[in-house]
Formats: structure tokens, sequence, C-alpha cells
């Protein structure tokens, strides 16, 4: 005889902890990874929250959206039907910090009894018990009432227990419904099984318009290093310019170890100054400032002036060593060593960056080295810079990141983090999932129609919008697209103008793109020739025009606050490949702009518009009043469809307040157009 057979242990029966909660409630959105992150807001925003919430058999049901700041107590509101079981509610994120919000269902017995009321009383049937059934209903909820609502629901259970057509009539009474719909029966409800989160940051973190420049270049003589006090003298510059954040790269000693040349040759030359990404040397590490810049004290004044001038400074963090770093001497166990003995510098094949040591985060001194970097933040945190750009942070831990960010928000909610991760997708939205504010895009290589369509559809109407907040550049130190190259200063123009209107956070690297530098180190190369990264430029404004393009836009978004936000962001027809149409609108429609870009650099293009008039807030039909408010040029455009021409030459795009025209005047049977005149 063959081995017997085991039979299978069966499965242990557990009971639900209460098997009388009937509700369920599922599909939550917004949801990032099962509750694993939160989601972003800014103070005054709302956080919609839509959910799936129904039942067994027949019974309706009612829920309400639970929301409290981590420091304050649960509150809740309403939730409305939104179809199919679908229910949606709002509430409003008041401070900074972290909002936790969950859903909560239960069955509306009082609801369910009304609506089979009126269908027994239609029908002419006999409700006399009916009516005794709602009086227990409402005599519940008035022991759950207090003070005059509990009278008034009293006084309501005992009218409909007096049966009658008066009985009738109270019991489908809609101030019934509401009263008994405030103290509802929930000893059964269905809670949500997660407390999903949310972030709190100031309005900055939402809209803002960085200028990046190098202080070492900002000397008004040729040739001499730019100190802290050379920037002071520039912040009214930048200032009128309309920019709210003045990012300086790093500001740090810089290492003579392996120092790289001008244009990043491997051996400096006497008089070069090194890349200040090559962080540290004997005379100090991350919290320290390179000396010939000026001393922490005048860094302080630099801090205190651009406030003055409503500019904040962002600091560079990057967390990587020069070989002469203190850090390299004070702890060898936070670098990695090669099979010779020596410390493994950074390279992305092939270029190889000798004067810089990457961090090992997989050293045993992990704990250390997190603690070290953590300081480093707080050490310019506690000198008032509450903005940071971080160097790519995609070349060290998640979790560290993770950590680190969660630990500076609990103590400073207003800081706000750009991550610089030119990186994976999936990559790139890990980070702004673990905290990081803002993030660098792939904005500088979407240039055509089709590319920045889909490219902004991805950021602003899928999920990703819940989590990632876009900062568009046009160029940076390490990015100077074919483009721009290519294009002259009509593809600067036309590329600062999609920035600063598509994305309600963008920024230039300032100097280089207003004067429209756009020399290539080698043919095909996106890096500057003579880049600043590696030698002192002589620091001076741009030209008039690009001047006046940059101040114009800048105002315009201060006084549009249909450019604070992505979330109402719509593309519209235009029978043009070459002609971009997009529109943003205020939640109250109050403010409405429609921008129509060329984006060839070099030809005129030209085309007929097809507007979406819904999407601008406007009723189909009679004509429109359309003001450029880079031109100040007004034009009658006529509903949905309107001939637009583009000189890139003389204008790279129309930035269009658009209202309802009140009451036409005709002056000499012509009204006026983009493209001249419409007879």
């Amino acid at each position: 005889m063959g081995d017997a057979t085991v039979a299978p242990a069966p499965r242990p029966r557990t009971m639900p902890g209460d098997g009388r909660r009937r509700v369920v409630i599922e599909g939550v959105w917004p949801e990032i990874d099962a509750g694993r992150f939160p989601i972003k807001r800014v103070v005054g925003e709302d956080v919609w929250v839509e959910a799936d919430v129904f039942a067994d058999g027949h019974d309706e049901v009612a829920c309400v959206l639970r929301f409290r700041h981590e420091a304050g107590d649960w509150r809740e509101v309403p939730m409305e039907p939104a179809g199919s079981d679908r229910w949606r509610g709002r509430f409003t994120v008041e401070e900074l910090g972290s909002y936790r919000y969950t859903v909560q269902g239960w069955l509306d017995r009082f609801g369910t009894w009304v609506h089979g009321l009126r269908k027994k009383v239609d029908a002419e049937q006999d409700v006399s018990v009916d009516l005794a059934i709602g009086a227990d209903l409402v005599r519940g909820a008035a022991r759950r009432a207090t003070g005059e609502a509990a009278a008034r629901l009293r006084a309501a259970a005992a009218a409909l227990r007096a049966g009658g057509a008066e009985a009738i009539a109270a019991a489908l009474d809609e101030d019934l419904a509401f009263l008994v719909a405030a103290h509802p029966d929930r000893r059964h409800a269905s809670t949500y099984a997660r407390e999903l989160l949310v972030t709190v940051d100031r309005e900055r973190a939402r809209f803002s318009a960085w200028y990046e420049l190098f202080p070492r270049s900002t000397a008004e003589e040729p040739g001499r290093h730019g100190t802290f006090d050379d920037v002071i003298a520039r912040l009214p510059y930048v200032a009128e310019l309309g920019f709210d954040v003045l990012y300086l790269p790093p500001i740090h000693p810089i290492g003579r170890v392996h120092r790289k040349g001008r244009n990043n040759t491997p051996s400096a030359g006497p008089g070069d100054p090194g890349s200040p990404w090559a962080i540290g040397s004997g005379e100090g590490g991350h919290t320290a400032v390179h000396p010939q810049l000026g001393t922490l004290d005048d860094f302080d004044r630099l801090v205190a002036a651009a406030r003055r001038h409503g500019i904040e400074v962002a600091l560079d963090i990057a967390f990587q060593c020069a070989p002469d770093h203190p850090w390299v001497g004070e702890h060898p166990g936070w670098f990695r060593r090669r099979p010779d003995g020596t410390v493994q510098y950074a390279e992305n094949p092939p270029k190889r960056y000798e004067d810089i040591y990457p961090l090992d985060f997989e050293t045993s001194e992990w704990r250390a080295l997190w603690e070290a970097l953590l300081g480093v933040f707080r050490s310019w945190i506690e000198r008032g810079v509450r903005i940071f750009r971080v160097d790519n942070p995609h070349t060290k831990p998640f979790r560290f990141w993770e950590w680190a960010i969660a630990e500076i928000k609990a103590e400073h909610p207003d800081v706000i983090l750009l991550s610089e991760a030119f990186t994976r997708p999936k990559v790139m939205y890990r980070l702004a999932k673990l905290g990081f504010t803002q993030s660098y895009t792939y904005f500088a290589w979407r240039n055509t129609k089709q590319e920045l369509t889909d490219y902004l559809t991805e950021l602003t109407r899928t999920g990703a919008a819940e989590f990632f907040r876009p900062s568009f550049w046009p160029n940076t130190p390490d990015i100077l697209t074919a483009y721009l190259q290519e294009g002259g200063e009509p593809a600067f123009a036309v590329r600062f103008v999609l920035a600063a209107t598509l994305s309600a956070s963008y920024g230039i690297y300032g100097p280089a793109f207003e004067r429209c530098e756009r020399t290539p180190r080698e043919p095909g190369s996106e890096e500057y020739r003579n880049s600043e990264k590696y030698e002192i430029r002589a620091w001076r404004p741009g030209g008039d025009r690009m001047r006046e393009l940059i101040a114009r836009v800048n105002r315009i978004r201060r006084e549009h606050p249909a450019l604070r936000t992505n979330q109402t962001l719509r593309f519209h027809g235009i029978d043009n490949d070459a002609l971009l149409a997009y529109s943003k609108v205020t939640p109250d429609r109050s403010d409405a702009l429609l921008v129509i870009a060329n984006l060839d650099p070099v030809h005129v293009r030209s085309g007929w518009t097809d507007l979406a008039l819904s999407e601008l807030g406007l009723e189909p039909g009679g004509d429109l009043d359309a003001l450029d408010l880079l031109t100040g040029d007004r034009y009658r455009w006529a509903g949905e469809r309107n001939f637009v021409e583009l000189d890139p030459a003389v204008r790279p795009a129309h930035v269009l307040s658009i209202r309802p025209v009140v009451a036409t005047r005709v002056v000499g049977g012509t009204v006026s157009t983009s493209a001249g005149v419409r007879r």
C-alpha cells in the first residue's frame, strides 16, 4: 500500500471585527501608492476627495470626509453623491505641515425609510406602521442630539407617532431630513482602512520664478572675483525683472586638488577658480563660504537684503566632496576606495571628474554620514535660508531623502526643496513622492506641439499632478539645447514664454539666457563654450528686448492669478503644427488667459483657432475682446475660430486676456483681428 495522503489542515476561520458594518468604501482618490505617500497642496487650496461608497441590499448610505491637521482634532464635511455610488467632498488646508484625511460611511436608515414612505404614499397605501417606524428613527436621532435640535426632533417624533396627513407631511419635510442627517446613527459605520496624508506648503512652493547667477561673476570690474556685496548690488536688477527666487550655485570653498581648468580641461591654470561643485578645501566644507565671496556675516546681509526686495535666496546642496574637503581626512570611511587604495572619484563614462569624490552611502558609518548631511541643511536654515536646489538627488539613496526631508519639514515646514534630477521618469516621481517640493523636468527637450501637449497632459491631468510640482527651465549651466543653439533670440524668447506660462514655477540661468548665449563647447554638445562653471565671467545684463520680455511676462504672472496654478491648463485646437494654443483660468473663471506661441523660431506661421470657450469660462456665440498683454494690442475675435499670424522675429507669442464683448462698436466697417482686419 502506498503512502497515505495527508489532508491539508483546515484554514482557521475567523469572524470579522464587527459583521454589522455593511458599508463598503473603496476607490478613494487622491491616494498615492495605497497611501504610502502624501499628496501636495499649498495653504488655502482645496483637497477634493472621491470614493465609491455603497452597501448590500437597497439601503441608502451616507458618508463624510474626515480630516485634521497633524496638530488638531478631526473635523468632517458631508460628501455628496456624484453618480454610480461615487461620492465627492472637499476640505481646505489652512496651515503649513501635514493633514490626514479619510472617509467614513454608514447606512442611512432614515433616508431609506423616507424613500420607501414616499413610494407607498404615491401608491396610496396604508403607512400607519411606517410612520411608527419613522417615529422611532427620529426619536433615536433626538437621543443623539442636544439642546434645541433634540427638542425639535422629539416633537417631530411625536407628530409622526400621531399619524394622519399631517404626520406624512412632517415625515417628508426636508428640514426634518436635514436635522436627522445631522445626528446619524454611526454605531456600525465603516471607516476607510487608511488615513491618507497631505503635505501643505507655502504658496512659493507652487508659484515661483527663479533667477540663477554665479556670485563670483558679479563684480563690476572684469577679472575681479565677485563677492556677496556685488550680489547685493545686483538685487534691484533681479527684482526689476520680476524674479522672487535668486538661486546661487555652491558658495563653498573650492578644492585645489585635481582642480579643473576652463572648459573642463583636466588641469587648471594659475588663475582658474575651479568648479563650485568641487566642494571643500582646507578653508572648510559644506557649511563654510568661499573666502573670496566674503564671510558668513556677509552672506547673512545678502539674505536680509534680498528679503527686502521680495526675493528669497536659494542655495545649492551638492552632497559630494573635493579631494581636499575636510571630511576626506576626518571621515575616510565615508568614501569608497579603489583596489590601489586611492579614493574613487566621480565618473559618468566617458566623463571623469577627478575633482569630485562621491560619498559612500553603503558605509558602515552611514548613520553618522546621514546626520552630518542633515546638519548641512540645518546650518543654512539657521542662517535664514528656506529654499534649496538639490544637485543630483537621484544618486543618493531614496531612504536617506525620505528621512532627511521628514526631519527638515517637521522642524521647518516652510522649507522648499527643488530636485535637480534629470533621470528616468519613475525615479523623478519617486523623489517627488518622498518629499521634494518641486522638480526639474524634461521641458528643455520637449519642443514640438505633440511633445509639449503630451508631456503637459501627463504632468497636469494624471495622478502625477497630486505629488509632482514641475519647474520648467529652458536652460541651465549644464543644458544648452540644440533648439536654443540653432534658433537664436526668437528661440530664447518663445521658450521663455512657454516656461513661464505653461508652468506655475520656472527658472532661467539668468545672464546667459538674457544674452542668448548659444555657442556650444563643440558641435553636438549641450555644454557652453567658456562655461561659467569653470571660469569667472564678466556679468552684464542682457539685451533690451529680452530684458523687457522677461520683465513683462513676470509682471503678467504676478497680476494674473490664472498663471499661479497648473491645474486648469487646457490645450486648444489650432490648425498649424507649429502653433501651440493653451489656456489657464482661475477656479471662479474671473481671470482667463489664452497663450498662442509660434514654436518655429525661424518662419512666420499662421492658422485658425478652434477654441473650447467653456474652458475659458465663456459662453458660445458673440464676439470676444482679446487683449495681448505682451504688446498692449487689442483684437476683436469672433467666437471659436480666429486667424492668428506670428512672426518670431517680431513677437514669439500672444498672451491674451479674453473677455466677452459687452457692446460692439464698429468704426468704418472694420473690426481688428491679429491678422489685420476682418470686414
